[in-house]
Protein backbone atom coordinates (compact mmCIF):
# COMPACT_ATOMS: atom_id res chain seq x y z
CA UNK A 1 0.00 0.00 0.00
CA UNK A 2 1.44 3.38 -1.02
CA UNK A 3 1.30 6.46 1.19
CA UNK A 4 -1.27 8.05 -1.10
CA UNK A 5 -3.78 5.24 -0.47
CA UNK A 6 -3.40 4.92 3.30
CA UNK A 7 -6.37 6.09 5.30
CA UNK A 8 -7.13 6.40 9.01
CA UNK A 9 -9.58 3.64 9.93
CA UNK A 10 -10.12 4.13 13.64
CA UNK A 11 -8.92 3.85 17.19
CA UNK A 12 -9.33 0.92 19.53
CA UNK A 13 -12.08 1.11 22.14
CA UNK A 14 -11.86 -0.48 25.60
CA UNK A 15 -15.25 -2.12 25.06
CA UNK A 16 -17.62 -3.51 22.44
CA UNK A 17 -19.15 -0.88 20.16
CA UNK A 18 -22.86 -1.12 19.40
CA UNK A 19 -23.53 1.90 17.18
CA UNK A 20 -21.72 4.43 15.03
CA UNK A 21 -23.09 7.49 13.21
CA UNK A 22 -21.70 10.11 10.82
CA UNK A 23 -22.34 13.79 11.44
CA UNK A 24 -24.46 15.40 8.69
CA UNK A 25 -21.43 17.22 7.23
CA UNK A 26 -19.29 14.06 7.26
CA UNK A 27 -16.51 15.52 9.42
CA UNK A 28 -17.18 13.61 12.65
CA UNK A 29 -18.14 10.16 13.85
CA UNK A 30 -20.00 9.31 17.04
CA UNK A 31 -19.78 5.84 18.57
CA UNK A 32 -21.22 4.18 21.64
CA UNK A 33 -21.01 0.80 23.29
CA UNK A 34 -21.03 -1.32 26.40
CA UNK A 35 -19.09 1.06 28.64
CA UNK A 36 -21.98 3.57 28.65
CA UNK A 37 -19.99 6.35 26.94
CA UNK A 38 -20.29 8.17 23.63
CA UNK A 39 -17.16 9.11 21.73
CA UNK A 40 -16.99 11.85 19.10
CA UNK A 41 -14.10 11.53 16.65
CA UNK A 42 -12.59 13.71 13.95
CA UNK A 43 -13.19 11.58 10.86
CA UNK A 44 -10.17 12.93 8.95
CA UNK A 45 -7.40 12.02 11.40
CA UNK A 46 -8.98 9.96 14.18
CA UNK A 47 -8.60 12.51 16.96
CA UNK A 48 -10.93 11.91 19.90
CA UNK A 49 -12.78 15.22 20.26
CA UNK A 50 -14.98 14.54 23.28
CA UNK A 51 -16.22 11.71 25.47
CA UNK A 52 -19.81 11.91 26.71
CA UNK A 53 -20.52 9.99 29.89
CA UNK A 54 -23.75 9.30 31.74
CA UNK A 55 -25.42 6.13 30.57
CA UNK A 56 -25.85 3.26 32.98
CA UNK A 57 -25.27 0.18 30.89
CA UNK A 58 -24.73 0.00 27.16
CA UNK A 59 -25.34 2.71 24.56
CA UNK A 60 -27.57 0.96 22.03
CA UNK A 61 -28.35 3.89 19.72
CA UNK A 62 -26.85 7.22 18.71
CA UNK A 63 -28.02 9.75 16.12
CA UNK A 64 -27.00 13.30 15.12
CA UNK A 65 -29.42 16.19 14.90
CA UNK A 66 -30.01 17.45 11.35
CA UNK A 67 -27.78 20.50 11.94
CA UNK A 68 -24.99 18.45 13.56
CA UNK A 69 -24.99 20.41 16.80
CA UNK A 70 -26.58 17.77 19.05
CA UNK A 71 -26.62 14.04 19.65
CA UNK A 72 -29.37 11.79 20.96
CA UNK A 73 -28.39 8.50 22.56
CA UNK A 74 -30.42 5.61 23.90
CA UNK A 75 -29.62 2.60 26.02
CA UNK A 76 -30.24 1.18 29.43
CA UNK A 77 -29.67 -1.71 31.77
CA UNK A 78 -31.60 -3.80 34.26
CA UNK A 79 -34.92 -3.04 32.60
CA UNK A 80 -34.48 0.73 32.90
CA UNK A 81 -34.36 2.66 29.63
CA UNK A 82 -32.49 5.91 29.10
CA UNK A 83 -32.65 8.59 26.42
CA UNK A 84 -30.27 11.55 26.54
CA UNK A 85 -29.78 14.71 24.48
CA UNK A 86 -26.26 16.16 24.23
CA UNK A 87 -24.48 19.23 22.94
CA UNK A 88 -22.05 17.56 20.57
CA UNK A 89 -19.05 19.93 20.70
CA UNK A 90 -18.63 20.24 24.46
CA UNK A 91 -20.31 17.02 25.53
CA UNK A 92 -22.81 18.79 27.80
CA UNK A 93 -26.00 16.88 28.55
CA UNK A 94 -28.99 19.03 27.62
CA UNK A 95 -31.88 16.70 28.52
CA UNK A 96 -32.43 13.50 30.40
CA UNK A 97 -35.70 12.22 29.02
CA UNK A 98 -38.08 10.50 31.44
CA UNK A 99 -36.98 6.95 32.10
CA UNK A 100 -39.27 4.04 31.31
CA UNK A 101 -39.17 0.23 31.34
CA UNK A 102 -37.09 -1.39 28.63
CA UNK A 103 -33.80 -0.42 27.04
CA UNK A 104 -33.90 2.15 24.23
CA UNK A 105 -32.62 0.29 21.18
CA UNK A 106 -33.19 2.91 18.49
CA UNK A 107 -33.90 6.64 18.08
CA UNK A 108 -34.23 9.06 15.17
CA UNK A 109 -34.64 12.82 14.61
CA UNK A 110 -37.28 14.49 12.50
CA UNK A 111 -35.81 16.48 9.58
CA UNK A 112 -36.58 19.83 11.23
CA UNK A 113 -34.98 18.73 14.49
CA UNK A 114 -37.96 19.43 16.75
CA UNK A 115 -38.94 15.81 17.39
CA UNK A 116 -37.33 12.53 18.44
CA UNK A 117 -38.89 9.09 18.15
CA UNK A 118 -37.52 6.19 20.18
CA UNK A 119 -38.16 2.46 20.17
CA UNK A 120 -37.38 0.11 23.01
CA UNK A 121 -37.33 -3.45 24.25
CA UNK A 122 -40.93 -3.18 25.51
CA UNK A 123 -42.18 -2.93 21.91
CA UNK A 124 -43.40 0.66 22.27
CA UNK A 125 -42.66 3.75 20.18
CA UNK A 126 -42.42 7.12 21.90
CA UNK A 127 -42.53 10.62 20.44
CA UNK A 128 -40.49 13.29 22.29
CA UNK A 129 -40.58 17.08 22.08
CA UNK A 130 -36.90 18.06 21.87
CA UNK A 131 -37.39 21.54 23.32
CA UNK A 132 -39.31 20.50 26.44
CA UNK A 133 -38.05 16.97 26.81
CA UNK A 134 -41.61 15.71 27.24
CA UNK A 135 -43.06 12.51 25.82
CA UNK A 136 -45.96 13.63 23.62
CA UNK A 137 -47.16 10.26 22.29
CA UNK A 138 -46.80 6.53 23.01
CA UNK A 139 -47.81 3.73 20.67
CA UNK A 140 -47.93 -0.01 21.24
CA UNK A 141 -45.81 -0.68 18.20
CA UNK A 142 -44.69 -4.31 18.18
CA UNK A 143 -44.96 -7.63 19.97
CA UNK A 144 -41.18 -7.80 20.32
CA UNK A 145 -38.33 -5.38 20.93
CA UNK A 146 -38.15 -2.46 18.47
CA UNK A 147 -34.77 -2.97 16.81
CA UNK A 148 -34.72 -0.04 14.39
CA UNK A 149 -36.81 2.91 13.22
CA UNK A 150 -36.35 5.66 10.64
CA UNK A 151 -38.23 8.87 9.91
CA UNK A 152 -38.76 9.52 6.20
CA UNK A 153 -36.72 12.32 4.55
CA UNK A 154 -39.86 14.46 4.09
CA UNK A 155 -40.76 14.12 7.78
CA UNK A 156 -44.18 12.69 7.10
CA UNK A 157 -43.65 8.98 7.69
CA UNK A 158 -42.01 6.64 10.19
CA UNK A 159 -40.98 3.02 9.69
CA UNK A 160 -40.20 0.62 12.54
CA UNK A 161 -39.13 -3.01 12.68
CA UNK A 162 -38.98 -5.54 15.46
CA UNK A 163 -38.26 -9.04 16.69
CA UNK A 164 -41.85 -9.88 15.73
CA UNK A 165 -40.83 -9.94 12.06
CA UNK A 166 -42.95 -6.98 11.02
CA UNK A 167 -42.14 -3.62 9.45
CA UNK A 168 -44.74 -1.01 10.37
CA UNK A 169 -45.31 2.29 8.60
CA UNK A 170 -46.75 5.18 10.61
CA UNK A 171 -48.02 8.69 10.01
CA UNK A 172 -45.44 10.66 11.99
CA UNK A 173 -47.61 13.66 12.84
CA UNK A 174 -50.73 11.76 13.93
CA UNK A 175 -49.03 8.59 15.16
CA UNK A 176 -51.44 6.43 13.16
CA UNK A 177 -50.45 3.03 11.84
CA UNK A 178 -50.77 3.10 8.05
CA UNK A 179 -49.72 -0.43 7.08
CA UNK A 180 -47.85 -3.51 8.24
CA UNK A 181 -45.33 -5.24 6.00
CA UNK A 182 -44.83 -8.88 6.89
CA UNK A 183 -44.08 -12.07 5.06
CA UNK A 184 -46.37 -15.00 5.65
CA UNK A 185 -45.12 -17.07 8.55
CA UNK A 186 -44.82 -20.88 8.20
CA UNK A 187 -48.27 -21.56 9.71
CA UNK A 188 -50.05 -18.37 8.66
CA UNK A 189 -53.84 -18.69 9.15
CA UNK A 190 -53.63 -22.40 10.07
CA UNK A 191 -56.61 -23.01 12.35
CA UNK A 192 -55.61 -25.17 15.32
CA UNK A 193 -58.89 -24.73 17.18
CA UNK A 194 -59.85 -28.01 18.83
CA UNK A 195 -56.72 -29.87 17.71
CA UNK A 196 -55.93 -32.62 20.23
CA UNK A 197 -52.54 -33.65 21.56
CA UNK A 198 -50.89 -30.21 21.63
CA UNK A 199 -49.43 -28.79 24.82
CA UNK A 200 -49.96 -25.15 25.72
CA UNK A 201 -46.31 -24.45 24.88
CA UNK A 202 -46.71 -26.02 21.44
CA UNK A 203 -49.87 -24.01 20.81
CA UNK A 204 -48.06 -20.80 21.78
CA UNK A 205 -45.24 -21.62 19.37
CA UNK A 206 -47.69 -22.29 16.53
CA UNK A 207 -49.56 -19.05 17.22
CA UNK A 208 -46.26 -17.16 17.08
CA UNK A 209 -45.70 -18.73 13.66
CA UNK A 210 -49.07 -17.55 12.35
CA UNK A 211 -51.57 -20.18 13.47
CA UNK A 212 -54.93 -19.09 14.85
CA UNK A 213 -56.92 -20.58 17.69
CA UNK A 214 -60.48 -19.53 18.46
CA UNK A 215 -61.29 -19.39 22.13
CA UNK A 216 -64.83 -20.16 23.20
CA UNK A 217 -66.23 -19.27 26.60
CA UNK A 218 -69.02 -21.23 28.20
CA UNK A 219 -72.10 -19.12 28.69
CA UNK A 220 -72.81 -18.20 32.26
CA UNK A 221 -76.23 -18.90 33.70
Amino acid sequence: MTASTQRWVGRTHPTAIRRVAWSPDGTRLASGGDDGSLYVWDASDGTLLVRLQGHRGMVASVVWSPDGSRLASGGGSGGSGQLFLWEAHRGKRLHTFVEYPGSVFTVDWSPRGELLVSGSSDGRLRWWDVQSGECVRVREGHQGAVQSLRISPDGRGLASCSDDGAVKVWDLERGELLRTLQRDRPYERLNITGVKGLTEAQKATLRALGAIEEIYFASQK
